[in-house]
């Protein structure tokens, strides 16, 4: 009977933490907003996560409508916030669609990547 209920609360563990354990950083705000289309060009995109971020593995580069790197090098991580990314953009981005690609190491190791679009009227 001890036996049996030793292994029932082991696996009662084992997949309460199965959760914690694949944890990944998922997008939870962003600006510009995901798919905006804006009528002054932003200074700086930013992309806030749902947990911490390691700064060393975590990238976040705008493209525009050519594929040619608009953002000042490969962003980084806000050093007051560890779950916000951000970029610089120039002062003078002309009208057209811009790509956002970011792709972050989370604190627990595991990878994610993804990208969007905002317009500039």
């Amino acid at each position: 009977m001890a036996r049996s209920l030793a292994c029932i609360v082991f696996f009662l563990f084992a997949f309460a933490a199965a959760p914690l354990a694949s944890a990944h950083a998922f997008p939870d705000n962003s600006s510009p907003h995901v798919g905006a289309t804006v009528d002054t060009a932003p200074r700086q995109v930013k992309v806030w996560f749902d947990g911490e971020i390691e700064p060393v593995f975590s990238s976040l580069i705008v493209k525009n409508a050519a594929g040619k790197q608009v953002s000042a090098g490969k962003g980084n991580v806000d050093a007051k916030n560890h779950a916000l990314l951000q970029t610089a953009l120039p002062t003078a981005l002309p009208p057209g669609k811009y790509e956002v690609y970011w792709s972050v190491i989370a604190h627990d190791g595991h990878h994610t990547e993804g990208h969007f679009a905002f317009t500039v009227k």
